[in-house]
């Protein structure tokens, strides 16, 4: 028998074959899969690209990072807020790292810019937080960008939800509104608050564009200040809203202020914003147990309360991960087909993707709070589609 064995272990060496027992299991056990992570690391809301890495992290170190058969190997990279560089850290994901499937980017300017990038190379993509719908559709392209996806609701919903809030539980009649004219998110949710506030009946007394450089404001918000308005739409973010929000203070604006999920940061400047109203995707205060046990574990590994841009990039990384382990491949087309098909329980509430790759889901109204110097959020209503 020994001399069988070593027959055919010669035989084996000269055809360039090496024999280790154990060694296909061990070979299944290492396959690997690329995952890119775009996120605004530096520059203007740096905060959110916190957010962001945090929640993508917990969610694969609870994952064991892995994915059925994959280990999953994150390439991280800074697009600062800037739809160019999300462009090209894209194509250097793609065209370079070998990366399979991409999470992010956040601002839904950047997130178009790397959706092109992604349907043109079939790599799938899911944002966690971009709400304008033209990340995932492309009207003049033939509709459906078919491996784009997003974790949060899209920019019509978050619309229509404020303007009802603001007419029917504010009571408002006449409201302003400001936005940023080069931003495909400021201006979305700008058009349709302004388009769902007007059908409810109410008045638009001004809408008044501004460019994102932009630091004083003084003509829109004297003019604003002479309408009195019940209400004062602001859909940008943090760092934009609490610029605005302090200058119409200034020129004595007295009324409620309201935005979308752009002012959820911890850099939001709570004491000017204080009472003021924002949608956001889920409130760290919802009792649902998806919810306490993701708080919990965010709290514990990183010693702070998870805001809505944690918690969306936790629930897009568990969504992927669970479409990778449905198709057991490193395959992004098999990827895709497993993520249409996906129906779960995550942090933000139950996804399933609709035809557009768009989840149905519900929002939240948060109130700004600012008491003995610390600012806060507190949870005001949950509204469903």
């Amino acid at each position: 028998m020994k001399r069988v064995a070593a027959v055919l272990l010669v035989a084996a060496l000269i055809a360039g074959i090496v024999i280790v027992p154990g060694c296909a299991k061990k070979q299944a056990a290492e396959k690997t899969i690329k995952i890119g992570v775009i996120a605004p690391m530096t520059g203007d809301v740096k905060t959110f690209g916190d957010s962001t890495k945090k929640g993508f992290d917990l969610a694969l170190e609870e994952a064991g990072n892995k994915a059925g058969d994959f280990t999953i190997v994150p390439v991280y990279a800074d697009d600062r807020n800037d739809p160019t560089e999300s462009a090209n850290v894209a194509t250097k994901l793609i065209t370079q790292d070998g990366v399979k499937a991409i999470v992010g980017s956040v601002a839904s300017k950047c997130s178009i810019a790397v959706s092109e990038i992604c349907q043109a190379n079939k790599v799938v993509q899911i944002t966690s937080t971009s709400t304008n719908p033209r990340v995932t559709v492309d009207p003049q392209a033939g509709g459906r960008k078919d491996y784009v996806f997003r974790a949060c609701f899209i920019d019509p919903f978050q619309g229509k939800i404020a303007a009802k809030f603001a007419l029917e539980t504010l009571k408002c009649k006449t409201a302003a509104v400001m936005y940023d004219q080069g931003n495909d998110y400021t201006i979305g949710l700008a058009t349709y608050f302004k388009d769902n506030f007007e059908a409810g009946g109410g008045k638009i007394v001004a809408f008044e564009a501004y460019s994102k450089d932009d630091a004083d404001f003084s003509g829109q918000l004297t003019k604003i200040a002479a309408l009195k308005p019940d209400l004062l739409y602001l859909p940008d973010y943090y760092n934009k809203v609490s610029l605005i929000g302090k200058q119409a203070r200034d020129h004595g604006i007295t009324c409620p202020m309201m935005g979308g999920d752009g002012w959820d940061s911890p850099d939001l400047d709570y004491a000017t914003m204080q009472g003021g109203y924002f949608t956001n995707h889920y409130s760290p205060d919802d009792p649902r147990p998806e919810v306490q046990k993701f708080v919990s574990a965010y709290k514990a590994k990183y010693g702070s309360t998870p805001d809505a841009l944690a918690a969306l990039a936790y629930d897009a990384t568990k969504l992927l991960l669970k479409a990778i382990e449905t198709a057991n491949s490193d395959d992004p087309t098999a990827i895709r087909d497993a993520m249409k098909n996906l129906s779960m329980d995550v942090v933000s509430g139950h996804v399933s993707f609709d035809a557009n790759g768009d989840p149905t889901k519900a929002a939240v109204i948060m109130q700004v709070t600012y008491e003995n110097g610390k600012g806060g959020q507190k949870f005001v209503a949950t509204v469903n589609p």
